[in-house]
């Protein structure tokens, strides 16, 4: 049996339907991205919604996280930083055309084991997230960014204030043992 073009493309078509969501639904850094860093529709965004959400989303069995970031908005919208709303950053990394609403939660010292303490800072402005296979799975926490007037709205400075600042060397720094690649300080006109 001999398909014509059009029942082939159907077919494609079809299968890309199919296909896409349960690569989504099967990508498990993709899911615990989502677990750790997304919530569309914060209620409070004070010490008592990190309080929670930590408890909630972060296994916090032995030690507290220092800091974790909450993105609110569509995963759709996250998404898409990994395609047409992201422009490439640093060698495996995408950061976000526009700002995103976030809120941080900081870990407000006293014991660093549970039950932990954390203190929550809102704000809007743009993130850098690591994709694989145009799905977003890490998170850079690292990253803040000073926002400008004017049309194009980018970051015009970088601070990268985490533990990784410490541990810079030369073109390289290490997370966890790891080699990463160290990300230049970006230019206003990126």
């Amino acid at each position: 049996m001999v398909m014509s073009p059009g029942s082939l493309m159907l077919v494609f078509v079809l299968s890309l339907v199919v296909i896409s969501p349960t690569l989504a639904k099967d990508n498990y850094r993709y899911i615990k991205f989502l677990t750790q860093h997304y919530d569309a529709k914060p209620t409070g965004r004070d010490h008592r919604y990190c309080e929670s959400m930590m408890k909630k989303r972060i296994q916090e069995t032995s030690k507290c996280k220092e800091a974790n970031t909450f993105i609110h908005d569509t995963k759709k919208n996250i998404k898409a930083i990994c395609g047409e709303n992201g422009s490439p950053y640093g060698v495996n990394f995408r950061i976000s055309n526009s700002p995103f609403q976030i809120t941080t939660c900081k870990h407000s010292g006293g014991s660093p084991k549970p039950p932990c303490r954390y203190r929550a800072f809102k704000d809007f402005r743009y993130i850098v997230i690591a994709c694989e296979d145009g799905w977003p799975v890490y998170f850079d926490e690292s990253f803040i960014s000073t926002l400008t007037a004017g049309p194009w709205h980018r970051p015009s400075s970088v601070f990268f204030l985490s533990p990784l600042t410490a541990m810079i060397t030369g073109s390289a720094f290490t997370v966890s043992g790891q080699k990463m690649n160290y990300l230049k300080h970006m230019s206003p006109d990126l």
